[in-house]
């Protein structure tokens, strides 16, 4: 890198969407979503800045921060880098990891206004149906592409759900389940539940009778079937029901989007972005009745 050259930075948004369904009221929907912006810099800046001890100001404006068109107000803002905080980083990174080829620095923080139900990428109900010998358990999912700047595939999506009440059949599943611990892991435990005391022998029945289901889908989008609207259905078989209805979590990914819609580019001269990465995944993304 020379002293003319423009310098390559990559910059990456990341966001975690939080989410509480509870039953069919929507008033009663919790949503929390936080994103941060990493820049990366190429190993080999710390030479240039070591050859160039007064470079150019690595300035940035945030744009599309409000998805809100209606406001009056300029939807973007200017940050200015600390240059010398920024290079004596740099160093210090390189001297602690000689061999990385790329360094990432934090540069923003912060949290995005939701609008309920507008803003979770799925929306979820779950049903029960809990008597002393069966539980039916009814899932219904909804992909929500408004909640995001680009509609994009959420990805490797995950529902699982303890069942308890002593699951002994499985009667039916749509679609194709797996169980997390079975019988067989409680008789694995057995042998050596003698060494403990009463309160955790009761907590390890307990939470051996205590079986979760997971569904994993590869992905869901306005392509999938109806649109990404679906069920996930269950009969459960018990010889200690009713069971107790627990809350559903959900994991996916997301690549190529955010949900506050936020973008970046450069001020002034001195640098160029080599790529902007965007991305969204679920954080404690929950389901009660």
């Amino acid at each position: 890198m020379g002293a003319q050259d423009t310098l390559p930075v990559a910059a990456a948004f990341t966001e975690t969407v939080n989410a509480y369904f509870k039953g069919a009221d929507t008033n009663k929907l919790i949503v929390k979503i936080t994103g941060e912006m990493v820049l990366s810099f190429p190993a080999g800046i710390t030479r240039h800045f070591s050859n160039n001890p007064a470079p150019a100001a690595l300035t940035f404006r945030i744009t599309n921060y409000s998805r809100d068109n209606t406001q009056a107000a300029p939807n973007a803002k200017e940050f200015w880098v600390n240059m010398p905080n920024l290079m004596t980083h740099l160093k210090k990174v390189s001297e602690q990891k000689p061999q990385a080829t790329y360094y990432n620095v934090d540069m923003l923080k912060y949290q995005v206004s939701s609008q309920g139900l507008q803003s979770t990428p799925l929306n979820l109900a779950v049903n029960w149906r809990c008597d002393a010998t069966s539980t039916d358990l009814r899932i219904d999912y909804k992909y929500n592409p408004e909640s995001m700047a680009s509609p994009v595939a959420l990805n490797n999506v995950q529902f699982v759900i303890p069942i308890d009440g002593g699951v002994n059949k499985l009667q039916a599943v749509l679609p194709t389940a797996v169980w997390l611990f079975s019988q067989t892991d409680f008789k694995a435990v057995q042998s050596h539940i003698y060494f403990c005391t009463k309160f955790i022998i009761d907590n390890i029945i307990s939470e051996c009778r205590t079986q979760r289901i997971l569904w994993k889908i590869p992905d869901i989008s306005q392509k999938s079937e109806n649109g990404g609207v679906g069920s996930l259905l269950a009969r459960f078989q018990l010889t200690e029901g009713p069971s107790k209805p627990a809350p559903l979590a959900v994991q996916f990914t997301s690549e190529g989007s955010t949900l506050s819609g936020c973008d970046i580019e450069l001020v002034g001269g001195g640098y160029r972005f080599s790529l902007v990465k965007k991305r969204f995944a679920a954080g404690k993304y929950l389901a009660d009745v």
